[in-house]
């Protein structure tokens, strides 16, 4: 299990789906060669540079954290089981409530929708809350999705950092 970057009054809690292999591997969130979740961070401004996954900590002094809904590593999200996903949104409003995070923003539509059961939900802001945060949908930044290349994920990245 990774440890996740939390403390309490984030602005933003980054919720990834669950944890790579390489993630597992190394303990350091987004860790494969090819997840876009550094680079659009630092491109959409959130960090002054690139950070590399072992730097995660620092991420903390920006007000920015990183959590999953499922703890358990796999090679896919699409090995998580929807009970483990359904379980791991409960735990997951939990955590919110108890770090009070300005916003959760979750990276992966289809995880928050089987996790919330919020069927139509799309990328963007949420008019709904998890534990009492404003909730904001970004899209999977695996390289496995292929239908968001790294130009429009530091736009939807960006748009939510406008937003604070």
């Amino acid at each position: 299990m990774i440890p996740d970057v939390i403390k309490p009054g984030l602005e933003v809690l980054f919720c990834g789906i669950n944890p790579g292999l390489v993630s597992e591997a190394t303990g350091h969130h987004f860790a494969r060669p090819g997840n876009r979740f550094w680079p659009a961070l630092h491109l959409s401004g959130f960090t002054p540079r690139l950070f590399a996954p072992a730097e995660q900590l620092e991420l903390l002094p920006l007000g920015l954290g990183i959590t999953n809904v499922v703890a358990r590593p796999s090679a896919k999200a699409d090995e998580l089981t929807i009970d483990e996903l359904k379980a791991g949104g409960a735990e997951l409003a939990e955590k919110v409530e108890r770090y009070s995070p300005k916003v959760l923003a979750v990276l992966g539509v289809t995880v928050y929708r089987a996790a919330f059961g919020r069927k139509k939900a799309q990328v963007g802001p949420q008019g709904d809350t998890v534990g009492g945060a404003r909730v904001w949908l970004l899209p999977n930044p695996s390289g496995l999705n292929a239908h968001w290349q790294l130009p429009a994920l530091t736009e939807e990245f960006g748009r939510l950092r406008a937003s604070l």
